[in-house]
This record gives structure tokens, sequence and C-alpha cells, in this order.
């Protein structure tokens, strides 16, 4: 029975900064089994989340140079993390971090250089797992679904709630998932305001109260009358909500609140219209899952056809690293990681830049 040891890179769409997730993957009577082994965030200095935000918006030299230099950092930490733990890792899978996510138009980009992680760390690398999809027509994304089917398929449904929302479930035999729409991303935006990362647990928007015009503002958006497979990013945060969020004059604390239920409402809507039996198991996973007021906010929403299952802090704030690493060994072995039932491309596919040390 093959381990493969792998070292999962992720860093989403809120910013938080950098997740390392070192993970053991075996096969066992064709199931695949995980275990996450060792962890570590390494949070983004203010100047470099600011580099990370306003990559949107340099010109292609200084877009390709921060592929570059930011390939670097991802491998400078990577082999400070490997030395660390003395650990043997077979491969290392990153996501990157997105600066344009464009299926329309046929492009997707993820910054931080393979080669560069490669040559630092002396590992494999694994890298790239959205463009193969998107050139197949495909939205490039969610990829974390392979995960789910193959990982947690126990689960009726799984939530993810980082800068944007996301869920995955299974339907007629096939994988779905889509981009709900917007989460953490609006949250932490409004509490940079006040220099917060977060707003811890939710506190400040639970004291808020509801800003009904900007509610209806929020929920009428476009993206949200989308058929799936749809996915969204910053692109469309820029446009469509931050110029909600700077119109409104308001309380901190009250458009936290209002943005928290409209989270929810999104989310309770396309959950409640999928339901296909009385009781649905639902893993919720990513930042918000810390966010006591959006969970107990959705929860009511759900009502008792939804019962949201425990999960470690571990597995809250390391799975998509954690798929990542999986999709790096699907990559590996020549399997398919990425499905066309989730993305909308015209077949699955097996995704993923492989990078050798030179």
């Amino acid at each position: 029975m093959k381990k493969f040891n792998v070292l999962g890179l992720m860093s989403g769409t809120s910013l938080d900064g950098l997740d390392l997730a070192y993970c053991q993957f075996w096969q066992k009577k064709d199931m695949w089994n995980y275990k996450i082994n060792n962890t570590k965030s390494v949070t983004y200095s203010s100047a470099f989340k600011d580099k990370l935000k306003n990559a949107i918006s340099l010109p292609a030299s200084e877009l390709l140079e921060l592929n570059s230099t930011y390939g670097a950092w991802l491998g400078e930490q990577s082999k400070l993390f490997i030395d660390e733990g003395q650990l043997t890792v077979d491969i290392i899978a990153s996501h990157g971090h997105t600066t344009h996510h464009q299926p329309n138009k046929g492009f997707t980009y993820q910054i931080g250089s393979g080669q560069h992680i490669a040559n630092y760390t002396n590992c494999k690398t694994i890298c790239d797992f959205r463009s193969n999809d998107v050139a197949l027509g495909g939205q490039g994304a969610p990829l974390v679904p392979i995960g789910d089917k193959h990982l947690f398929g126990t689960y009726d449904f799984c939530l993810n709630l980082g800068g944007i929302s996301n869920v995955s479930f299974q339907q007629n035999n096939n994988r779905i998932a889509y981009d709900i729409g917007i989460a953490n991303m609006a949250l932490n935006y409004m509490t940079q305001k006040i220099d917060l990362a977060y707003d811890h647990n939710g506190d400040l928007a639970k004291k808020g109260e509801l800003n009904q015009h900007l509610l209806d503002q929020l929920n009428a958006l476009e993206y949200y009358k989308l058929p799936f497979p749809k996915s969204t990013g910053y692109e469309w945060f820029l446009k469509e909500i931050v110029p909600l969020l700077e119109a409104t004059n308001d309380a901190l604390e009250n458009i936290l609140h209002t943005l928290g239920i409209h989270i929810c409402d999104k989310i309770s809507e396309n959950l409640l219209s999928l339901k296909d039996k009385a009781k649905n198991t639902l893993l919720i996973t990513g930042g918000g899952a810390f966010n006591a007021f959006l969970i107990t906010t959705l929860q009511e929403k759900l009502g008792p056809t939804f019962s949201i299952a425990p999960a470690s802090s571990t597995l809250i704030e390391f799975k998509e690293a954690l798929i990542f690493a999986f999709m790096g060994v699907l990559r590996n072995i020549g399997q398919n990681n990425v499905l066309s039932s989730v993305t909308g491309a015209t077949k699955d596919s097996c995704s993923g830049v492989i990078y050798v040390p030179q």
C-alpha cells in the first residue's frame, strides 16, 4: 500500500495568508484515505497583502515579476516548514494565489512560480491546476469537489466559507459544485477599515442591526440569478459589491450584520433548493466556519432539515490545502482531478503543471 507524502499550499481570496498542510494519502480497497500530520499558517504582512490585493491592476511585466518573487517566497516558506518538521516530501502541490479569474474570456491566473518552488525546496512541484479546465471550456473552479467526492463523500453537502462561498454535493451520480457568492472577502474588507483583519466570532456583526436597503441591493445582484456551473472572484467583488459598501453611510456593525444576513440568505436559498431528503448533513470549512454569528444565522435559516456536522479546527482551516495536496497526488499518478460536472468543461481532466527541481 503506497503512501504519498505531500505538502499542500493554499492562499485564498480572503488574503488571510498562506496555509501549509503536510498530508499522507493512501488507497485501501479503492477508497482514498488521508491524514493531516503537520500544519502551519503564515500571515501576510500588510504590505504583502496590499501587493497581492492590487495585483489585478499591475502592468504585465510587474505581474510576471510578482509571479516569480511570490513563487520564491512560497519556496522559502515551504523549505522552512519542511526543515522545521524534518519532513519527507514526495510532492509539493501549490494552488498559488489567484490574481485574475475570467473564464468567460478564456483565462485564469494564479501567481507563484512552480519552478521557483521546486528549485528552493528540491521537491517535485505541481501547480496551475485551473488553466487546463478553462482551456476545455470550463470555469476552472471550484476544484475542491474532487476531494469532497473522494475524502468527504459521507456528507450530503460540503460548504466552504472562504473569501467566496461555494458548495459541493452529489446529484445523479455526478459531483456538482459552484460558487454561491460573497463571504469573508466582504466582511474582511469592512473590518480592515478599522485595522482589524477579521470580525472575531462575528462579535461586531452580532451587535449590528439590519440595513434593509443594502440587503436588497446585495440580494438583487445579477450573479445570483445565473444557473450553475458558475464561479466568481475578486473582479466581481470590486465591480459589484465594493461600490454598494462604499455608498452605504451606516455604522460598521450594521454593515457587517447586513453582510452576514446576505451571505446566509444566499447560502440557505441554494441549499434548501438542492436538498432531496428530510435530513441532510452539512460540513462547513474555511475561515467563516469560525464566525459564530454566521453559523448561528445559517442554521436558523436552514431549519431542521440540515444538520451542521462538527469539524476539527484543523480541518476547518486546512481543508483546501489538504485537497490541493490530494489533487497533486492524482496529477502525479495520471488520474483525473478536475470534474467537468462541476466546472462545465467538455470533459474531466488531469490538471496541473509539473516542475522538477533543477
